[in-house]
């Protein structure tokens, strides 16, 4: 545990309608469903953990369109409710450009979530709240 907050980035990669979500592998959240991410190496810029993040965690590449958002995900113990961990998430939206996805890395799934499908599934509430800030950009 560090006392500082983590960056890490989030890419919300759509081809078509549809977009690219994983099942996380790993802790935290292991199970759930997310967009494919995570932290930030020094020296990397944001933009190129977003689109390596991408690639390693489904296989996929993209083009970014943009930042949509800036998030605090903070996770608190269960029996304590002391902070663990504490990740600021760049969100940024993307176009797909090749691939297939293929869990990789985090993740121990990786698929293609039609927007009716989406609508089920458990998520975070921030998560469908980028999911649609992004949409709404690669649609302009």
């Amino acid at each position: 545990m560090t006392d500082k907050p983590q960056p890490a980035v989030g890419t919300v990669c759509f081809r078509g309608e549809d977009v690219l979500m994983i099942r996380r592998g790993t802790k935290p959240l292991a199970g759930d469903w997310s967009l494919p991410g995570g932290r930030i190496e020094f020296g990397e810029r944001a933009e190129a953990a977003a689109l390596r993040e991408l690639r390693e965690e489904t296989g996929v590449t993209a083009r970014l369109v943009g930042l949509v958002d800036v998030v605090d995900a903070i996770f608190r113990s269960r029996t304590s409710g002391d902070v663990t961990r504490h990740y600021l998430l760049f969100d940024y939206a993307a176009v797909w450009v090749s691939g297939e996805p293929v869990a990789g890395d985090d993740a121990s799934h990786a698929e293609w979530i039609p927007p009716g499908r989406l609508a089920e599934l458990a998520l975070w509430a921030d998560t469908r709240r980028v999911i649609e800030a992004a949409r709404g950009m690669v649609r302009s």
